[in-house]
């Protein structure tokens, strides 16, 4: 299976299909609603407004994994995406990102390593994974990287032949 077979769904439960965003580079992004690192979600809506036009799409996954920072409902997540940070990039269902619940997509996520060489279990959330147009994940980066860090905006434009 690659990351465009691995089932998911919208925010508002309707089924959908990762191979709708193939050809385009990706940065698939564990969110959460009340976690120190929400504030993220600026330069993830600032990302997607930069480099859209040239095939680029954050797609945000929210995940209650973490110190229960993300309890709401679907509702309840769109909204408070919507209402605070602007957020106009896909949002998909609630998943786990480790454990036996984890889900297929974050199964093959994870095998990634980060820039320390270090695969596994994602750490907190909003880690992130940039995806190339062929479906490979190109790198991994951990919460801490902010999403107008250069180390992460290079590797956009580089996966983007910027």
């Amino acid at each position: 299976m690659g990351i465009y077979d691995a089932p998911v769904r919208r925010l508002d439960g309707a089924e959908a299909s990762l191979h709708a965003y193939e050809g385009e580079v990706l940065l698939v992004v564990n969110v959460a609603s009340a976690c120190g690192f929400t504030p993220q979600y600026t330069g993830l809506q600032a990302l997607e407004s930069r480099y859209a036009g040239q095939g680029f799409e954050v797609l945000g996954f929210p995940c209650n994994q973490f110190g229960a920072q993300e309890p709401g409902s679907s509702e309840e997540i769109a909204s408070f995406c919507e209402t605070n940070y602007g957020v106009t990039f896909p949002m998909f269902e609630k998943v786990e990102v480790n454990g036996e619940g984890r889900t297929p997509l974050y199964a093959l996520l994870t095998e990634t390593p980060d820039g320390e060489g270090e695969a596994g279990d994602v750490s907190w959330n909003f880690e992130k994974f940039l995806v190339g147009r062929d479906g490979s994940v190109l790198g991994r980066y951990r919460s801490k990287t902010a999403p107008e860090d250069p180390a992460l905006t290079g590797a956009i434009e580089a996966a983007l032949g910027s």
